[in-house]
């Protein structure tokens, strides 16, 4: 497969790189929602914005009212988000939650995924259950209660949690903790009773919680997919979450990059502008070269994944591992080649270092990536 866009693909290129510049901008959506002190983190006027674009239903199937999109041009768009440092709940929501609803009942489509291809609706997934991203362990459990479930236990940094109007919840219905079986899915509306939240602001500005569940009773037809059955809908919708991530990645390390660029040609030292003298061209060079290699790496996995081929899940890890580690190099880059003032809230390469930071750790940092590639390949 060619590691470029169709006609198609780069036309919505096109106009999600016109709309986020415009519409999404850091002066207009980051620094406002943040300087703001938002309890969403995002605008919703901008979700609202996004829907009507048709950005919010790309990964729903034609039948269930969406676009029925793949992920290269969901890429597409998270990287638009990612090199404006959007905020916007269009990865948790759109991709990942979107992904376990596509094995969800007709009755469970068709409550959820209306209000978020009209842009009313925020959705949530929970998986996690400590600092670092480990899925291979869920300790919540959901016992037998009725004809539906009692669901207790803690998620920690739900994305969007406080905001969302229902939480894609993974919890254990049989076995023990650290077994790979006895995983089910649950759409948890955010009214239900016994759910409460704990909202810590990341470092970046988004908003996430430590999310409790004190016996939240649920009926039975709130099971994504089948009881038990649950663990292969997560690695679905984690798959599809962890390629959406490395495309935002992308944006991030373009996005740094780009501005970097554009000081280096601006800022004079010694009479000369500072994009003249050798090392730097080196090191910008340099810079170009690796995140072009980590933008083929994501396409690469996206359209993998798109094929339904065995090795998408590989190739996410690979490309999630090597974005983490160029976009971590164009911020550093960036702060250092603009020197001390970098470091300032008044230029915004300050952000996209906040951002990388805090998706490089979202559904597994490099380290945990690189471990699973070597698994992968029989290491």
């Amino acid at each position: 497969m060619p590691l470029y866009h169709t006609d198609d693909q780069a036309m919505l290129a096109e106009t999600a790189s016109q709309f986020m510049a415009e519409e999404g901008s850091i002066p207009t959506q980051l620094r406002l929602w943040r300087d703001g002190e938002s309890g969403d983190g995002f605008g919703r006027p901008l979700w609202k914005q996004m829907a009507e674009m048709g950005f919010t239903g790309l990964l729903v199937s034609e039948a269930d009212g969406g676009l029925g999109m793949g992920h290269v041009e969901a890429g597409i768009v998270l990287e638009e988000i990612g090199r404006n440092l959007t905020p916007s709940p269009f990865l948790a929501s759109s991709v990942l939650a979107a992904t376990a609803l596509d094995s969800a009942s007709a009755e469970l489509k068709g409550r959820w995924l209306p209000g978020l291809i009209a842009g009313d609706s925020v959705l949530a997934v929970a998986v996690d259950e400590g600092p670092k991203h480990r899925p291979e362990r869920i300790a919540a459990r959901a016992e037998k209660s009725g004809n539906g479930f009692r669901l207790s236990g803690r998620k920690d940094f739900v994305l969007h949690g406080a905001s969302a109007d229902m939480l894609v919840v993974a919890a254990r219905t049989s076995g023990g903790d650290d077994d790979a079986g006895g995983i089910t899915l649950f759409a948890v509306p955010a009214d239900a009773g016994g759910m409460s939240h704990d909202a810590v602001r990341l470092v970046d500005g988004s908003v996430a919680t430590h999310t409790g569940f004190d016996g939240v009773e649920l009926d039975g037809d709130a099971v994504i997919g089948e009881v038990d059955g649950g663990r292969e809908v997560l690695n679905r919708m984690l798959l599809a979450g962890r390629v959406g991530a490395a495309a935002e990645g992308v944006g991030v390390a373009r996005g740094a990059m780009d501005r970097t660029i554009d000081y280096l040609k601006q800022r004079k030292q010694f009479g000369r502008l500072i994009g003249e003298f050798q090392a730097l061209q080196h090191r910008a060079a340099h810079l170009y070269s690796e995140v072009e290699i980590a933008r083929a790496a994501a396409t690469k996995a996206a359209q993998l994944l798109d094929a339904g081929s065995q090795q998408a899940e590989l190739f996410a890890s690979v490309a999630k591992a090597k974005v983490a580690k160029a976009a971590g190099l164009a911020v550093r880059e960036g702060v250092q080649m603009h020197g001390g003032i970098g470091m300032t809230d008044e230029y915004d390469i300050g952000l996209y270092m906040k951002r990388e930071r805090a998706l490089q750790e979202f559904l597994g940092d490099q380290y945990y990536h690189a471990n699973r590639v070597a698994e992968l390949s029989g290491y």
